[in-house]
């Protein structure tokens, strides 16, 4: 199960992922982060069954976490098929038709966020 973390400005330099992994024994696996000075945010997978523990040690702390349960989702009409988002997909959601058409295999989708930031029409979109 795919979760993203969010952090407000006046917890982003606390180790509430730390404390919090330690409190509850969950695991995180992380694939995406992104911190600056007035906001923090993590998307992470973890099993279904510590959802409940590990949401409420990181709401305790100040985070908000909200489930990703829809992967990528990309508007036909606003993609523009330049393939911008094929090089940039670390699990290869993305590829050339024969056509020169963009395929989506949403089922290997982890939710990272990363071909959100390079599609040029922001034609993709993470469902929640």
């Amino acid at each position: 199960m795919m979760i993203k973390i969010n952090m407000a400005a006046d917890i982003v330099t606390t180790p509430i992922l730390a404390e919090a992994i330690i409190e509850t024994g969950s695991l995180l696996n992380i694939s995406q982060a992104h911190f600056d000075p007035i906001h923090g945010e993590v998307v992470a997978e973890i099993p279904s069954d510590q959802l409940a523990k590990i949401r409420d040690a990181l709401v305790n702390r100040g985070a908000e976490v909200v489930v990703l349960n829809t992967p990528i989702h990309r508007d036909e009409d606003e993609c523009v098929e330049c393939g911008a988002c094929i090089s940039v997909c670390p699990v290869k959601v993305f590829s050339f038709a024969d056509d020169w058409s963009i395929e989506v295999d949403s089922d290997k989708c982890i939710q990272c966020g990363t071909c959100l930031k390079m599609c040029p029409h922001n034609a993709l979109a993470l469902g929640q």
